[in-house]
């Protein structure tokens, strides 16, 4: 038997006054994939994931996760997913173990900081004040306040923004091994060569519309078919896999 899908959205509409942000969208999420939402700036995916996540009302349609309905189960679907933080979602003067203390009360669980500090690479920052970080540091940390409450579902909106070769590469390591540890994993990133290593299935949205879902091999297939073809000569590497490989792939701080 094929598991329901963990999300569900159905002819999903938000407007603000006369102009439509989200235009009856409809798209499933499976269970234990890195699922990736893609659009320019403006498309809508930033407010479709605000609805999912309750953080914003839709006009109208039908969104449910985990089999609940967000129109009555508000409060319980908050309980079983985990929402990053933008960094200035975070008090400055705090230590690593002092914010997450913070978290454990807000969702009355129980955590170990040291533990969930050393998923991420940080187990040596746990006294570090939250301003002392580097960037790469602050979204590791980010990214760990997501699996306080030991999420079925996690968002992640542009996790590697702004981050050098080896930071992003070792996020992309997290992220799978969030996946790999049975939490599906929802992901926006402006980087497609991050979404197509990442992602296990893609929607494009732009103008408020999907206009493109499935698996990133798919899509680069439909678009050959069409007789497409690059300018450039595709190589078996990039300019970024050489930084690494003469760089290492070791975590570096700023």
């Amino acid at each position: 038997m094929i598991p329901a899908p963990i999300i569900s959205v159905k002819n999903l509409v938000k407007k603000y006054g006369e102009f439509t942000a989200v235009n009856g969208i409809s798209f499933e999420v499976n269970r234990g994939e890195i699922f990736g939402l893609l659009g320019p700036n403006g498309a809508g995916k930033s407010t479709t994931l605000e609805i999912i996540e309750t953080l914003r009302e839709k006009t109208s349609g039908e969104v449910w996760v985990n089999g609940l309905n967000i129109d009555e189960s508000t409060e319980a679907i908050k309980k079983i997913i985990g929402v990053q933080l933008q960094t200035a979602g975070f008090y400055p003067n705090l230590t690593l173990t002092e914010l997450i203390q913070l978290f454990v009360g807000l969702y009355q669980t129980q955590v170990d900081p040291q533990s969930l500090l050393k998923k991420v690479n940080l187990e040596d920052k746990a006294n570090a004040k939250y301003k002392q970080l580097s960037g790469g540091q602050k979204q590791r940390f980010s990214i760990a306040t997501t699996l306080i409450n030991q999420p079925i579902l996690v968002f992640l909106d542009e996790p590697t923004t702004g981050l050098d070769p080896q930071a992003r590469r070792n996020l992309w390591d997290l992220i799978k091994e969030i996946r790999d540890n049975g939490t599906t994993v929802i992901i926006t990133t402006h980087y497609m060569d991050e979404a197509e290593v990442l992602c296990d299935r893609v929607a494009i949205i732009d103008s408020g519309e999907i206009i493109a879902i499935n698996t990133p091999n798919a899509l680069i297939d439909e678009l050959v078919a069409t007789g497409f073809e690059k300018v450039k000569e595709v190589k078996k590497a990039n300019l970024e896999d050489v930084f690494i490989h003469r760089t290492g792939k070791a975590w570096r701080e700023d």
